[in-house]
């Protein structure tokens, strides 16, 4: 079943919110145990952490306290409320994708994470829609839950990460996943996960957020360029997170090197700038100069509201710094919700 054919996934953008938030997340109330009954390294567990919050145990170290708007429905609402937000895109928070565990526990894992984002689409009164995760170091499970999912009303495509294991999706191993997105019709968002060079960093461990998380993106969304797989996948439509990290800053020296290194020019049938205008990059760059570089960069109609919601390091109004950056309302417009439209393949009331 296409997504394009659901008939879930409506937007109002008459209301007094009309942001559409592409990049925001979920982490259920509970994990399952794991099926086999043994202990599966990397496995996730919550334990409460006083009124409203609960932390997130992997291998018997907290790895994040949340609150509960990550799964109550109601305590999003408020804040999307709150901060001009009309439609949320819920996706998991990526230490679920679970790339790095055993394959049947990692999709046991997406499973509840999946079915978890669907009761939220459920309860929402239509302010909410789904990305589910995948198993992608398995390409046939992540295409079957791929399939599951998109046939469950509400859902309009899936996250991913950066790399699997190391490997960027810009890699053919790849291509059998996207060429079923692509038929599909379903969106496909990039988001950073595990990324390189961390031994690079000095500091404390939230600079992986702050700094890795970027670089990754843009060496994914680099790899996407270099590889063709828009060239080879037309149709698919694929978004890349924190703007697509350092991609903007990149783009100058591939497009130098496509011009000076006839091994580049041989391996892309078409300059990485063009290429890059095939892609979408969310909004989350924390910055209104950044932010106009980023349509200069990769159009208008490319750049998505994003904000990682309900995570502490967010843009808490998300519609008010695009105010700030551009004064034409129809760029506002494409900005806040009309090009989240188009991605999500949404109709409009």
């Amino acid at each position: 079943m296409s997504v394009g054919k659901q008939s879930a996934g409506r937007f109002d953008s008459g209301c007094g919110c009309c942001g559409i938030d592409i990049h925001c997340h979920v982490v259920p109330a509970r994990f399952p145990l794991p099926a086999s009954g043994a202990p599966v390294r990397g496995f996730p567990s919550m334990v409460a952490s006083g009124d409203c919050h609960a932390t997130v145990v992997i291998d018997e170290k907290p790895y994040r306290t949340v609150s509960d708007a990550c799964w109550v429905a109601e305590r999003r609402l408020e804040d999307m409320d709150r901060s001009g937000i009309r439609l949320q895109a819920l996706s998991p928070m990526p230490e679920l994708f679970g790339y790095w565990m055993e394959t049947n526990a990692a999709n046991d894992l997406l499973r509840h994470v999946n079915d978890a984002i669907a009761a939220l689409v459920a309860e929402g009164e239509g302010r909410f829609v789904g990305l589910a995760g995948v198993p992608l170091q398995d390409i046939d499970l992540a295409i079957a839950e791929l399939h599951r999912t998109v046939s469950t009303p509400g859902f309009r495509g899936v996250e991913i990460g950066s790399n699997i294991n190391g490997v960027p999706v810009g890699d053919p191993r790849f291509h059998p996943f996207f060429a079923e997105a692509e038929k599909l019709g379903a969106a496909v968002f990039v988001h950073a996960v595990r990324p390189a060079g961390m031994d690079r960093l000095v500091g404390p461990a939230p600079l992986q957020q702050v700094l890795g998380y970027p670089t990754d993106v843009g060496l994914a969304a680099a790899s996407v360029i270099t590889g063709g797989l828009l060239l080879k996948f037309p149709q698919l439509r694929i978004a890349f997170s924190h703007g697509g990290g350092t991609l903007a800053s990149l783009l100058p020296r591939l497009e130098q090197g496509y011009a000076a290194f006839p091994a580049l020019k041989e391996t892309m049938a078409e300059p990485p700038s063009a290429q890059a205008r095939r892609l979408y990059v969310d909004s989350l760059v924390f910055d209104t100069d950044t932010l106009r570089r980023l349509v200069s960069v990769f159009g208008e109609e490319r750049v998505l509201l994003g904000t990682d919601y309900p995570f502490n390091f967010r843009d808490q109004q998300p519609v008010a710094r695009i105010e700030a950056a551009f004064a034409d309302t129809g760029l506002r417009e494409r900005l806040s919700f009309r090009n989240a439209q188009a991605f999500l393949a949404l109709d409009e009331v």
